[in-house]
């Protein structure tokens, strides 16, 4: 409108130094012009380009919902005046890696001894306040401090964008618009509350921030001002930071006192159909039908309920998985990530590595092999969902399913092994 364009050549001269802190890293790699790998209709070269010139009449669009949250029209124009597009995201966003890397390799990543260390001098350093923070809200400091370790290192790699930009191009160009009009419109409030300094609020391509990586909207739901500043300051602040990430768990379903689960082994003659997220049984069930914590140690919590997890099939360890595992799933939905954060966990508090062998001879299926996988088994009548390349626990179901009935061990593991049989059956 012409008053936001008075507005904005008035603002010029107070705006230079905002003009630095949005443009992001100094020499970002430009975006590749290619269109996505998705086949999305949005994500055709074409359509980021248009919607990349509209750039500037969609913030403008977003407006009445800034305002309608107790955005100010200064605040908005201060926040929003120097933004450009980082047309980069789009190459990011539909990124599609050829291969995965196995769990052990993941997990072999974030749980190294050098991330133990460091874990373990912050825990110490930090005491005081993970004492308070586990006062208030009963979730376990060693997990907090796992999700500090894996999500940035400890607060040394928390990404550089500056997320005002990122989730802005976001809501107005590409496949995910209506999700990150959300998190910008967040991102505004946070700086227009004066939360975050706006040259700290940076973080990943998709706007997550901070040593915990909070989502622009996970903050308005779960953000606290621990240390009593007047401003929940989850970047800068490690009270706050904490604390956010504690009252995230306790939110979603944190239980007190209990673990994340325990590797255990299990007894001759297993039935592997169990190891199936929908069959939980108690703890004493599972110690009635011969599993044993792989430490030798008793399980302290004989109530509480819980699944066999095989992440590797037959071949590798086996865990017993309780509610909070899900709680941690929760802050990122994906196996992997919630078995490091409990293991990292583990290992600050000073217990061992993970006692059973990975099969680490065993090749590693492409995202295309595994998307392969799931169509020839959704071809052959199984209920697996989307074929999208993605092993959880309805593909596991399916191929435990197939390979009982081929008389093989039904681990429900996505081995080359099984899409060869799919091949040849």
């Amino acid at each position: 409108s012409v008053h936001a364009l008075t507005f904005i050549v008035a603002a010029i001269g107070t705006l230079a130094t905002a003009a630095a802190q949005q443009t992001g890293p100094s020499n970002p790699p430009d975006w590749s012009g290619q269109s996505g790998a998705s086949g999305h209709p949005l994500m055709t070269a074409e359509a980021i380009r248009t919607a990349a010139a509209d750039f500037r009449n969609c913030l403008e669009r977003l407006w009445p919902e800034a305002a309608r949250r107790g955005v100010s029209r200064e605040s908005f124009i201060n926040h929003t005046a120097w933004l450009t597009p980082d047309l980069r995201i789009m190459d990011l966003l539909d990124a599609q890696p050829e291969f995965v890397r196995p769990v052990w390799d993941y997990l072999d990543g974030l749980t190294a001894e050098p991330r133990v260390r460091m874990g373990q001098e912050l825990l110490a350093k930090h005491r005081a306040v993970f004492d308070q923070v586990e006062q208030v809200y009963g979730v376990d400091r060693h997990i907090l401090a796992a999700i500090w370790g894996v999500e940035s290192r400890y607060g040394t790699m928390i990404g550089d964008r500056p997320v005002l930009r990122s989730t802005a191009t976001l809501a107005c160009i590409g496949r995910r618009q209506p999700f990150f009009r959300e998190e910008f419109l967040a991102a505004l409030e946070i700086l227009h509350r004066g939360d975050v300094r706006p040259d700290h609020l940076k973080g990943s391509w998709a706007g997550a921030f901070g040593p915990t990586q909070f989502m622009p909207t996970s903050f308005k739901r779960y953000a606290v001002d621990f240390d009593g500043d007047g401003r929940r300051d989850v970047v800068d602040s490690l009270p706050d930071v904490f604390a956010s990430t504690a009252n995230n768990l306790k939110q979603d379903g944190w239980t007190s006192g209990q673990s994340w689960g325990y590797e255990v082994l299990l007894p001759a003659g297993f039935d592997y159909m169990l190891a199936d997220r929908a069959r939980q049984f108690t703890v004493r069930e599972w110690e009635q039908m011969g599993l044993r914590r792989a430490d030798g140690r008793p399980f302290p919590r004989p109530d509480d309920r819980a699944y066999v997890l095989l992440p590797a099939g037959a071949q590798g360890p086996a865990f017993l998985m309780l509610p909070n595992f899900a709680v941690i799933m929760k802050y990122n939905p994906a196996e992997a990530y919630a078995l490091a954060i409990g293991h990292l966990a583990d290992r600050l508090r000073g217990e061992g590595p993970i006692l059973q062998p990975w099969p680490r001879h065993e090749p590693v299926l492409t995202r295309e092999e595994r998307r392969e996988l799931q169509e020839r088994l959704l071809r052959r009548g199984f209920d697996l969902g989307e074929a999208d390349g993605r092993i959880g626990p309805r593909s596991r179901a399916a191929i435990r399913q197939f390979q009982a009935s081929l008389g093989l061990i039904p681990d429900g593991f996505a081995s080359v092994a099984i899409l060869q049989r799919l091949r040849d059956h």
